[in-house]
């Protein structure tokens, strides 16, 4: 039921991360003015703008001048209805029941945070190779304002430490790489590298492990991958923030499970 409750949250979230992705990389508000069509300038009618169903029941185009309605604004909103469900099926089971849910539900409420930006800054570092200061540095007040508290309500100081350890780590090692490279990391990356840190860490080591590590992974096969199939030369500039991203949810899914799984092939495990 929390899978389903959040799913349908995540997508009236994402239809209002739809403006985010357009608007944020071209300096403009999220909320003003409303939401038009590019092409009559027609206001969005609310009846107009329910997730996924407005978009089919208008078979894809402006109800006024008919101009077609990418598809992706709706698979948006699908993607984060599916991102909210997949936060609830891992952090809901784990709630204690009672007053003791406090700095659960905090924990909760960070991810799915995690969650929407994650959303938002890979399909605007795709789009325009940028991962805005907007999104990316008021990631790390979210993650303490929540973490803090859970923390201390919940007597886990050393995950609190975990996580300011990993946020320094991982991102000491992109600030290290970009220094070392130049051209290899943006700024953004670096910055966002933090922010992942942080929330891996809050997690455990093993997540923070193979979440930091399988975005390199992930990254660089993808881009050996272009290589193979000669659609990307050794100089073609590649987004690197979709593959961070990617990486730090396949550690906070299954981190626990893969590093056991790699330490046990070399008879280390439990």
């Amino acid at each position: 039921m929390a899978a389903v409750l959040l799913g349908a949250f995540g997508s009236l979230l994402g239809s209002f991360l739809n403006v985010v992705i357009y608007r944020v990389p071209r300096g403009l508000s999220v909320v003003s003015p409303p939401s038009a069509c590019p092409g009559c300038a027609m206001r969005i009618r609310p009846h107009d703008n329910v997730p996924v169903l407005s978009w089919l029941l208008l078979r894809g185009r402006c109800r006024s001048c008919r101009m077609p309605i990418p598809i992706r604004y709706p698979l948006v909103e699908l993607g984060t209805a599916a991102a909210f469900a997949v936060v609830a099926v891992r952090f809901v089971p784990a709630l204690p029941a009672g007053p003791g849910a406090l700095p659960g539900l905090l924990t909760l409420l960070a991810f799915l945070y995690l969650a929407a930006i994650t959303v938002a800054l890979a399909l605007i570092d795709l789009d325009v190779r940028r991962l805005p200061n907007a999104l990316v540095l008021p990631a790390y007040v979210v993650g303490a304002a929540l973490f803090v508290p859970a923390a201390v309500l919940g007597g886990d100081l050393g995950g609190l430490a975990r996580a300011g350890a990993g946020m320094l780590l991982v991102g000491a090692v992109y600030l290290a790489l970009a220094l070392g490279v130049p051209g290899g990391m943006g700024g953004g990356d670096v910055k966002l590298a933090g922010v992942l840190g942080l929330y891996l860490g809050w997690l455990g080591w093993a997540e923070l492990a193979v979440g930091a590590v399988s975005g390199f992974l992930l990254g660089g096969g993808f881009g050996v991958a272009l290589l193979a199939l000669r659609r990307a030369g050794r100089r073609t500039a590649v987004p690197f923030g979709p593959w961070m991203l990617a990486g730090a949810w396949l550690g906070i899914l299954a981190g626990a499970p893969l590093a056991e799984a790699y330490l046990s092939l070399f008879g280390l495990g439990d």
